[in-house]
């Protein structure tokens, strides 16, 4: 992806940008890895949180050897939310503006990170790259990076530390650190083979969904495409990969990356499909690897993903892999 700022500046909002999407991913700007004693900034743009898990994720980060800031509002209530919509925003934007500051970490997920996109500062973000952190809801921010051309990480947030995988952990703090890693997924019935490299694209199922149509609706060609879910009813699912299908955004896709859809809903009288089939039913045709039951997403063990950065994707007899290699 190529990013043009025009001259016309209309601050934090998308209409200041001007974006030039190419028909193939193209490679990402670069983000500086941490190093100990960097700034991690955790910040809450959606939904509230109790203050136990950022102070037992603020705590997990100091033992890691980074310094922590929370933000004003991180541990603020406004009826669904941790603040309102302007106090959301600042307490993001504080962090973009902060030289110091070298990742946001997103508290949690739940509504609300659409609220605020188009009140982000994008463009000083985008000239001065840092990870942000998140998954689930985070999606909505994901996918404005992946427009802008910069990497970001579908990892694990404060809300889930405690109960994270070691390996969870583990991947986020490689991430970060611009470490080599690989991700091992077991073998799967329905995997289909292959190997491919790519840059990872995509995120929660419906959050990609709920943006086609807008400024921020992805193409993926040339990607890799990574998709999680939860409490989804299994014909909705068909529904929005229908709509994915029919809107354009899966043509050229290289591979697909299955993570967890967990509590999964069926109808009273039962859809008749199971989550595989559902998929393989519109990607299963592509000729492209396709992996199942990937660690990550909403489950424990969710693995750190890296989102706009080339990786390798590979699926045997064996199971699958995706490496990160910091070429």
């Amino acid at each position: 992806m190529k990013l043009e700022i025009t001259n016309s500046i209309v601050p934090y909002s998308i209409s200041c940008l001007k974006i030039v999407l190419l028909n193939s991913m193209s490679l990402s700007a670069h983000i500086p890895s941490l190093r100990k004693g960097d700034l991690i900034y955790i910040t809450a743009p959606a939904k509230s949180i109790d203050a136990s898990y950022v102070y037992y994720a603020e705590n997990y980060l100091l033992d890691q050897g980074y310094r922590v800031e929370i933000a004003k509002q991180c541990l603020g209530e406004y009826h669904y939310f941790s603040g309102s919509e302007a106090q959301r925003a600042i307490d993001f934007n504080n962090a973009i503006h902060n030289p110091e500051v070298k990742a946001i970490l997103c508290a949690r997920g739940g509504y609300g990170c659409i609220q605020i996109l188009d009140q982000i500062d994008w463009v000083t973000l985008s000239e001065n790259p840092k990870w942000v952190i998140g998954f689930s809801d985070v999606t909505v921010f994901h996918h404005r990076l992946q427009h802008l051309g910069i990497p970001s990480i579908h990892g694990s947030m404060p809300l889930n530390f405690e109960e994270n995988s070691k390996e969870a952990l583990n991947t986020l703090m490689q991430a970060v650190t611009g470490n080599p890693y690989t991700i091992h997924a077991p073998a799967h019935p329905s995997n289909r083979i292959g190997e491919v490299d790519g840059i990872i694209v995509g995120g929660n199922l419906s959050i990609v969904y709920s943006l086609l149509g807008t400024k921020d609706k992805t193409r993926f060609d040339g990607g890799i495409l990574f998709i999680e879910d939860l409490a989804e009813q299994r014909y909705h699912l068909d529904r929005m990969l229908h709509s994915m299908v029919k809107s354009d955004a899966t043509r050229g896709l290289k591979g697909l990356i299955v993570g967890s859809f967990t509590s999964m809903k069926d109808t009273d009288v039962p859809y008749g499909k199971d989550i595989e089939d559902i998929i393989l039913e519109h990607f299963g045709g592509l000729n492209i690897p396709i992996a199942f039951g990937f660690p990550a997403g909403h489950i424990p063990d969710n693995r750190a993903i890296v989102f706009g950065e080339m990786a390798r994707f590979s699926v045997n007899e064996s199971g699958a892999e995706l490496s990160f290699r910091n070429d």
